[in-house]
């Protein structure tokens, strides 16, 4: 009965990982969505909206990442994996 315990812990675990990362997306979404609707959008125009408001929250959180890792001066392969995993969190 132990051996199946520990394979369920780890699918739950990777399950629930999932979840943050896609609640983090959906906050987005939902930020951007409200901002349209207050201002009515409708069509394409909504559609232009929602996508350039997704892109202007990507590149605040590439900014504040970017600028994180300068404050710590990292470089190199320490960097690039600082980036990553900074940019996934947010």
């Amino acid at each position: 009965m132990k051996m199946l315990q520990v394979p369920l812990l780890v699918l739950g675990v990777l399950i629930s990982a999932q979840g943050f990362a896609a609640t983090a997306q959906q906050e987005k979404m939902k930020t951007c969505n409200a901002e349209a609707t207050e201002q009515t959008l409708k069509g394409d125009e909504r559609k232009a909206f929602m996508s350039k408001c997704l892109k202007a929250t990507q590149q605040e959180k590439m900014k504040s990442c970017n600028a994180t890792a300068t404050e710590k001066a990292l470089k190199g392969d320490e960097r690039k994996a600082y980036m990553s995993d900074c940019l996934k969190k947010k």
